[in-house]
């Protein structure tokens, strides 16, 4: 699959932590998704990370715990760990670091309904933040909502448009506290994302705050 004309990056402070390895790991999912899909981003990221290995070369030594030694050699004592598979390589729309949460390739994503068509499968990560992917049917809408906190939306297939702007294959969209939205997929094609959240979203209407609970949302 060719590389998708990408118009909407990752932010500076996003990358960086990516490279620090601060992020939750839902968001780490969907930042190294995004790298893979994206040049530019790839190399802002080799950027950032040549930073940090510069920072460590000048930085002093650290102290070590007086029985570092002995608790590595009982841990290499306790044998090997266990054997970590291959990872998997990019399937149809899904790029290489979705394919191990899901489990293969666009077939077998656990889909479940949550209304209007629009399906989701939630990825399994950390508790401090959720990942999940989102079928938006062509010309549907995403019940208008705020954010209490951060969400990620990458696109994998199809396009959305809301009030900031358009995002098709490859973009990602960034949404804060200030922001509230209404995503719409275009009606060309069926939206697939894949979107990170580190706190519930704020619904207007009633019926998405009644089943927000259940669909862990």
């Amino acid at each position: 699959m060719t590389m998708p004309d990408i118009t909407h990056h990752l932010s500076g402070p996003l990358l960086m932590a990516y490279a620090a390895g601060t992020l939750p790991e839902a968001f780490s999912l969907t930042v190294a998704t995004h790298i893979s899909l994206c040049d530019e981003c790839r190399a802002r990221l080799g950027a950032y990370e040549s930073l940090g290995g510069a920072v460590l070369d000048h930085a002093g030594p650290v102290a070590m715990a007086e029985d570092s030694l002995a608790a590595t050699m009982a841990r290499i004592r306790a044998g090997a760990p266990e054997a970590v598979p291959a990872p998997r390589k990019a399937s149809g729309i899904l790029p290489a670091p979705l394919c191990d949460y899901v489990g293969g390739g666009l077939a077998d994503v656990r889909w479940r309904p949550v209304g209007m068509g629009v399906k989701q499968a939630i990825l399994p990560t950390s508790r401090d933040a959720t990942a999940r992917l989102l079928y938006i049917p062509a010309g549907a809408a995403v019940p208008d909502h705020g954010h209490r906190g951060t969400e990620l939306t990458l696109v994998l297939q199809g396009a959305f448009v809301d009030e900031a702007d358009r995002f098709g294959r490859g973009d990602i969209e960034i949404a804060n506290e200030d922001m509230n939205h209404m995503p719409v997929a275009d009606i060309g094609e069926d939206c697939i994302c894949l979107a990170a959240t580190d706190a519930p979203l704020r619904f207007r209407r009633l019926i998405p705050r009644i089943a927000q609970p259940f669909l862990r949302i």
